[in-house]
């Protein structure tokens, strides 16, 4: 399941994924393609405002590079299905915020879908260079290289890569049902799957076991993936899974999460369906947890989902 060129009524749009580009890595790390690349007539540069997307006619704005441009102050995304190399131009200050926006949000659904991975890339990558302006190895500045691709001291040469956060988001299924929670600062209603992020040391499975254990007091095994959504705010990887839980008793991180039930096949169907009276506020159509829920409701039709 990827990211759609429908409208924002679509059900399959799942935001930031679905990209279309060829990350020309060749290029990348070859000075004078990449050169033959920023000369060209139908190079385009992305145009932001910051971080923020910039649309026009229900796509994103794209402009010919400036004639006075350096490629130095430019990263190259990749060349697009109708050959034109794409560039997002590296930030000179940093952004008041790195968090989402309504209207990074909001440009899911208004521009088509591949456009939409196009802008998460740009936004995680040009994110990036701002908070690794210094080496993390001896302190001294860093500088782009490689198409924006990476950045390298001038002092000690450590050379640095963009970095993804891996988050598990996960739902616990117990004997036909499954497990919910809502953050306190989430919206009256809403909830949605358990998620924490990778620690070292963890595979995939071990971390979504620990989460719902630590989250919840539940515990789980057989886990097993479903899907995963880019989420550029300002760079995680949201990896969807479903685990087997134990037992159904519950016993909540008040820290982490506000309040937390188990959900029926009728109630997930509801609040997806936003029916009035579900139980509860299910979570946005672009996010992963949305297309997590969909999937396990599509399994307890087909009866094809194991139950603990």
């Amino acid at each position: 399941m990827h990211g759609s060129d429908h409208g924002s009524g679509a059900p399959e749009l799942l935001g930031y994924a679905g990209g279309r580009l060829d990350r020309v890595d060749p290029i990348r790390t070859n000075a004078a393609l990449l050169a033959e690349a920023f000369a060209s007539p139908l190079a385009r540069r992305v145009v932001l405002e910051g971080l923020e997307p910039v649309v026009e006619g229900g796509h994103l704005v794209m402009e010919p590079l400036p004639g006075d441009a350096w490629v130095e102050h430019f990263a190259l995304l990749g060349v697009d299905e109708q050959q034109r190399p794409i560039f997002a131009e590296l930030l000179a200050d940093a952004p008041d915020s790195f968090l989402a926006t309504p209207r990074s949000r909001g440009l899911v659904g208004e521009v088509p879908g591949h456009e939409v991975a196009l802008y998460g890339a740009a936004r995680s990558l040009l994110s990036w260079h701002v908070r690794h302006r210094f080496c993390s190895v001896c302190g001294q500045r860093t500088a782009p290289v490689k198409a924006g691709w990476s950045r390298q001291c001038g002092s000690c040469q450590a050379e640095h890569f963009p970095r993804v956060d891996p988050v598990v988001i996960m739902l616990a299924e117990h004997r036909g049902r499954v497990l919910l929670g809502r953050q306190h600062s989430w919206p009256e209603g809403r909830y949605s799957a358990l998620a924490g992020f990778v620690e070292p040391g963890e595979t995939l499975e071990e971390a979504v076991v620990r989460e719902i254990r630590e989250e919840a007091g539940v515990a789980t095994h057989s886990v097993r993936y479903v899907m995963s959504q880019p989420w550029p705010f300002p760079s995680s990887l949201m990896i969807a899974c479903i685990a087997q839980a134990d037992d159904d008793a519950l016993t909540l991180d008040e820290n982490e999460i506000q309040h937390a039930f188990w959900a029926d096949a009728e109630g997930v169907r509801a609040a997806l369906a936003g029916e009035e009276g579900a139980p509860f506020l299910a979570p946005p159509v672009m996010a992963v947890a949305w297309h997590l829920l969909r999937h396990w409701l599509d399994g307890q039709v087909a009866g094809s989902t194991p139950s603990a």
